[in-house]
């Protein structure tokens, strides 16, 4: 092989290479996709034992752009009044609808600590409890979105129900 022929190879390669770096790298972008927003629309205590207690999540998903957002799972953390309080997982896939909103239900899972401690804040009375929820969406072709949401929910009443069979007066 001549010096010519190999320094063309090489280019070649090296294009070639670069190339499908930046066609790699580009698949974690969202090209002008505003982030979606995930809120905590409801939480119900499924079921539990002396060191763990499992809760049933609704979380509204807000889509605010113009196409829709196939999502695969998602995973998060959930922290009331300040403190860590439950951690999850998800996997029920889910389209949000463009300039729509979807409800997706996770289950988290919370240790006896955490349950007591805000099993304490019930007891002082507390009508609403501040919560920070953030975690990813995890969405095929767009790589994900990170979500961190902060906000309140009125005090978990019907701790002792299971999911499924929730008062009609009950708001969160």
């Amino acid at each position: 092989m001549t010096k010519p022929e190999g320094r063309r190879r090489f280019t070649v390669l090296a294009a070639a290479t670069l190339g499908l770096s930046v066609l790699g790298g580009c698949a974690g972008f969202h090209f002008g996709l505003q982030k979606p927003e995930v809120s905590l629309a409801d939480i119900r205590l499924l079921d539990g034992n002396l060191l763990e207690q499992r809760f049933l999540l609704s979380l509204r998903v807000t889509n605010p752009n113009n196409v829709d957002i196939p999502v695969e799972g998602l995973n998060f953390t959930l922290d009331i009044n300040g403190g860590h309080f439950a951690r999850g997982v998800g996997n029920q896939p889910v389209v949000i609808p463009r300039l729509g909103e979807a409800m997706v239900e996770v289950t988290a899972t919370t240790g006896l600590g955490s349950f007591l401690r805000q099993f304490k804040e019930l007891a002082k009375g507390r009508d609403k409890m501040e919560y920070r929820l953030k975690g990813r969406l995890v969405t095929g072709n767009l790589g994900g979105f990170d979500f961190d949401r902060s906000g309140d929910v009125g005090a978990l009443k019907g701790l002792g129900e299971p999911a499924g069979r929730k008062p009609p007066s009950e708001q969160f």
